[in-house]
């Protein structure tokens, strides 16, 4: 059977599953990689492979296994180092290794951001030991936001009022980072309105915006997502200019063509760059609600170099998280009928073998008259799924 193209994806977590599917639609084959068997995205994908993301040995040997067309990274911890070589070899990285190796690390792209390109962010220092957090702390003042430079979901953020909290929170960052490297980033508290993600496309025709979406976070980590986010035009400029100008900046020796998730504070008309993310991202689960086509749908187009609209239209929408509590691996989900029930709703199980704290096991995902209807009824949906820890055999 051909294919339009084989995709190697690292990365096979809930949005390398809906990833998945898109490109699957387009007719693509997608060898599915991950550190653990049967991630959510093994389950749908052609083949899999089980290895590190940070195993440069193991990364080469599975493209050159597989010969892809396209190698599509779905997280931040890949040694990207390996990437770049295989780049260099003529392999095509999605949406480029300048892109991936920029982003695994907030250092990088934050410094790319406010050094080279002149963007708006806060105030930020790095360090490497609690003596050197401790200094740029002073320095910054607080209220500051103290995490690692390379983590995922929230994991090792946290915010520190005053000296008392700083030891705390760099204990915290270390044990919750990713990677092989212990930095952290301490930057200035923005007394921001709200924040938002711009997902942003590059494809071969130019850039394409999708509606700005509105998030909620706790720990870091995003509760409920909406679009369209309401802001004002002037505000909505700035933040596509200055995505736009970070996301040509990423190309590097690839193309540059996918689906970036760009992250900004704004604080009435003042747009502040925060992060970015060079691939579909956790709050655009709302686009498969919202969207006639999703992210996922957008960053399949683009990346294979078929046609994205110019125009991204959105209707109210809004996605809530569906969290675990606790650690287990035998657990089943109830509620769904009761979910549904509540009509213009829908419920998305990620299929995630192990539950942990926190972790996100799946998404509700609601349409009303306007986002603020569309959240509640998220919220209500999500409420109304619960897992259900079944206990272990003897």
């Amino acid at each position: 059977m051909s294919h339009i193209a084989t995709i190697l994806l690292l990365g096979s977590g809930e949005l390398g599953r809906e990833f998945v599917i898109a490109a699957k639609r387009m007719g693509a084959r997608v060898i599915a990689c991950d550190s653990y068997d049967d991630a959510p995205a093994m389950q749908l994908a052609d083949a899999r492979e089980v290895f590190a993301m940070l195993d440069g040995a193991a990364l080469r040997a599975a493209a050159e296994r597989h010969r892809p067309d396209l190698i599509v990274p779905e997280i931040e911890a890949i040694r990207t180092e390996m990437l770049a070589e295989l780049e260099a070899e003529g392999f095509t990285i999605v949406p480029s290794a300048r892109a991936a190796q920029l982003t695994m690390n907030r250092d990088a792209i934050r410094d790319l951001a406010a050094g080279e390109l002149g963007l708006v962010t806060s105030q930020y220092g790095y360090a490497e030991s609690f003596a050197e957090a401790r200094e740029v702390a002073e320095r910054i003042d607080y209220p500051l936001v103290m995490k690692p430079v390379m983590s995922s979901s929230g994991k090792g953020q946290s915010k520190v009022d005053g000296p008392e909290a700083r030891e705390a929170a760099w204990q915290y960052a270390v044990a919750n980072m990713r990677g092989d490297r212990a930095r952290v980033i301490c930057e200035q508290f923005i007394d921001f309105d709200y924040e938002i993600t711009l997902l942003t496309v590059r494809h071969a025709n130019g850039i394409t915006f999708c509606p700005p979406i509105g998030h909620r976070q706790e720990r870091g980590d995003y509760r409920e997502s909406w679009q369209p986010a309401a802001m004002s035009p002037a505000a909505l400029k700035q933040a596509q200019d200055m995505a736009a100008k970070v996301v040509m900046a990423l190309q590097g020796g690839g193309r540059g063509w996918g689906l970036y998730g760009v992250e900004f504070f704004v604080k009435g008309d003042e747009v502040i760059f925060s992060e970015l993310s060079p691939r579909p991202h956790d709050t655009g689960m709302v686009t498969l609600a919202s969207q006639d086509l999703t992210e996922f749908d957008l960053h399949a187009r683009a990346i294979l170099g078929l046609p994205v609209p110019a125009d991204i239209a959105a209707r109210p929408a809004a996605s809530a998280v569906i969290l675990a509590d606790r650690e287990s691996e035998d657990f089943a989900f109830e509620g769904l009928a009761e979910a549904l029930a509540l009509g213009d709703t829908d419920v998305r199980i990620f299929g995630k073998p192990v539950t942990r704290p926190y972790r996100r096991m799946g998404v509700a995902l609601a349409r009303a008259a306007d986002a603020p209807a569309a959240v509640e009824l998220a919220k209500r949906a999500a409420d109304a799924v619960r897992i259900v820890y079944l206990p272990e055999a003897d």
